[in-house]
């Protein structure tokens, strides 16, 4: 089995490195890679895992994009994670995420829920590259008893048009498939089926975007039928991976959505060549 979305503790995952590749290795995956959201502080470690657990690592990533005010994600691909160029960029990329955090944070005090911001991201500057996003508040707000899970935390305070959400600012998804391709790697536009923006995909198919991402959790059979008649059409790669983030996030097991073989030998052919 192939996964091309996992996320480890490095950003917004539930899994430290080598607990991640125990439990790829454990369900049969053979092939993965962690796609953290602006960060490769990870790969290092999952690298020395995978090596021991026979599992082979395509070193990736999950760059957040904006277009007009919603977030497009984009996944990329055999990348150079030491690259120079692309290191500064996501060093801008996760200073803003702690800034909307505690933007986030500002809003729930003033509906009168207190949250001790600066400790949490104390937590994450012990550990230098790591990201942060709206599920470590969403985390706190369940250990403080406010909400009852992580979709509750969204659907009341979280998620886009509630009380506490805070629009994000970024870079283009064009602008993200071209500092990708800069680091070495190919560009892979994240669930579009959820993020439901055709818009992007078509501009994104202009910029020279490699891949859609058919296969994930949250798109169904319907709909990786019409995502692959979308990528067939305009001679776009296919990629999919669980977006495994947890055992508590949004109920992506590993396993339940992977790669064909021969979608991935495609891909790596194209970083092949491309290299």
């Amino acid at each position: 089995m192939i996964d091309l979305h996992l996320h480890t503790t490095a950003s917004d995952g539930r899994l430290a490195p080598a607990d991640l590749v125990a439990r790829v290795a454990d369900a049969g995956i053979t092939v993965m890679s962690v796609t953290d959201h602006d960060t490769v502080a990870g790969l290092a470690q999952v690298r020395q895992a995978a090596d021991g657990a026979l599992v082979t690592l395509v070193d990736g990533i999950e760059v957040t994009a904006v277009h007009e005010g919603r977030d497009v994600h984009i996944l990329g691909y055999f990348i150079d994670p030491a690259d120079d160029a692309l290191a500064k960029f996501l060093a801008v990329q996760r200073h803003r995420r702690v800034e909307r955090v505690r933007e986030i944070a500002a809003r729930l005090a003033r509906l009168g829920i207190g949250l001790d911001i600066e400790a949490l991201l104390a937590v994450a500057a012990k550990r230098p590259g790591t990201s942060v996003g709206r599920p470590v508040i969403a985390r706190a707000l369940i250990r403080a008893g406010h909400v009852a899970s992580m979709t509750d935390a969204f659907e009341r305070f979280l998620g886009t048009g509630q009380p506490a959400f805070v629009p994000r600012i970024g870079q283009s998804p064009a602008e993200v498939v071209a500092i990708i391709h800069a680091a070495g790697g190919l560009a892979s536009m994240a669930h579009p089926g959820v993020t439901k923006q055709p818009a992007v995909m078509a501009s994104l198919v202009a910029a020279a975007l490699d891949a859609i991402e058919v296969y994930h959790s949250d798109q169904p059979a319907h709909m990786q039928r019409e995502l692959r008649e979308f990528a067939d059409a305009h001679n776009l790669l296919v990629t999919g991976g669980s977006d495994h983030h947890g055992d508590d996030h949004r109920d992506r097991p590993l396993g339940r959505s992977t790669l064909p073989a021969a979608d991935f030998e495609r891909l790596h052919d194209r970083a092949t060549r491309q290299r």
